[in-house]
């Protein structure tokens, strides 16, 4: 009687551990599976996420191109925009009332549909050049991905390719605005003041890179522009004289060239020459005249053409480190990085033959990465 209550006690014991045992593997395919569940809704949580999820886009540069028709320029600039695969530029061209970039006037699928349908009639040395500015800037800032603003004319070309050009501008808030103090000329008119006094007035080129922030100011302005438009007029030509009123003293009209002085004039102005990078990122040579000739003909740059386009004289372009601001007593020691650096990014004025010489013989280095050589 003993024996069959303790071979029951253990019967039961053993029925009650595989019950046990049932139970916990029944708890461990029940955890096991909600964790499979739960890791497989989770991946495919996440991957709607990153399917949904607006894509990363890069700051981009907008190049601006100041044109009288075509581009005679586009197929160098077209090597040089191949350079970039990941849509990190626009481009915006200004050109003559009605014109328009489609495939019989541009070779570069680029610049196809790319001109301002609202441009205006340009002159130069007129007010008008700041308004095509304006007007590309305006057009440029819809554009909420555009960051930097570089203004190019038609006869400008690129020295180095697009990697190493975008990192030189994006590596730093700064615009690259040429400005100096004007105080050889004369060029500043007295009946600009008080609006623009005399301690605002900057001279330099017209080609700067600007940022958004700058970008922005100049397109809202109403205060200085009008001003310009009024006051700011370049000094006729001995051979356009007897076309107007010649006062007795001409060498008391202000010869004032209204693309050389806005930009500088308007940020200095604002108080804001602690944000520029005070020299411009494109070179331009100027003709040596004698007082004489520059009384008739006026300054102009040196135009490169055929048989000027060598790669010595790209590589003398980039081996400029420094310019030097005699009237300010400055040198600007160019840097990129806090370290040596180029000056210059673009140079002007090339003709077509030239600038496509410099194309085939490889000159510009645009389709192969040169950051090293630099």
């Amino acid at each position: 009687m003993g024996l069959k209550l303790i071979r029951r006690s253990n019967s039961q014991k053993s029925q009650h551990r595989l019950k046990i045992k049932v139970f916990a593997m029944m708890l461990f395919v029940f955890f096991f599976g909600t964790l499979v569940l739960m890791e497989t809704q989770y991946n495919r949580i996440r991957m709607l996420a990153l399917l949904s999820a607006p894509q990363v886009q890069n700051p981009k540069i907008a190049f601006l191109f100041i044109a009288r028709n075509r581009l005679p320029l586009d197929i160098v600039w077209d090597a040089f925009f191949q350079g970039d695969k990941e849509n990190k530029f626009s481009i915006l061209v200004h050109s003559r009332p009605g014109f328009l970039l489609n495939k019989v006037t541009t070779r570069s699928a680029y610049f196809l549909n790319r001109q301002m349908n609202d441009s205006i009639q340009v002159d130069w040395g007129e007010a008008s050049m700041i308004q095509a500015e304006r007007i590309l800037l305006q057009h440029a800032l819809m554009d909420p991905l555009n960051e930097r603003f570089v203004f190019l004319s038609d006869s400008c070309i690129p020295l180095y390719n697009f990697s190493y050009t975008y990192d030189y501008i994006m590596s730093t808030p700064n615009s690259f605005v040429d400005s100096f103090a004007d105080t050889k000329e004369g060029r500043y008119n007295p009946k600009m003041d008080p609006i623009i006094p005399i301690q605002s007035w900057r001279k330099g080129s017209q080609w700067a890179v600007l940022n958004r922030k700058h970008a922005d100011i100049v397109v809202k302005d109403e205060i200085l522009f009008p001003m310009f438009q009024l006051h700011c007029k370049k000094k006729p030509l001995p051979e356009f004289w007897r076309d107007q009123y010649v006062p007795p003293d001409t060498s008391k009209i202000h010869n004032c060239i209204p693309d050389e002085h806005y930009v500088q004039t308007l940020l200095a102005h604002a108080g804001l020459e602690g944000e520029i990078t005070r020299r411009t990122v494109t070179h331009t040579a100027w003709l040596i005249l004698s007082s004489k000739e520059r009384e008739r003909k006026g300054w102009h740059p040196v135009t490169y053409k055929l048989a000027d386009a060598t790669p010595m004289l790209i590589q003398s372009i980039k081996d400029i480190d420094n310019i030097n601001y005699e009237t300010e007593h400055r040198r600007e020691w160019c840097t990129n990085k806090e370290k040596p650096a180029p000056c210059f990014l673009f140079a002007r004025k090339f003709t077509r033959p030239a600038a496509l010489r410099l194309l085939n013989t490889s000159a510009l280095g645009l389709y192969h990465d040169e950051i090293s050589n630099v």
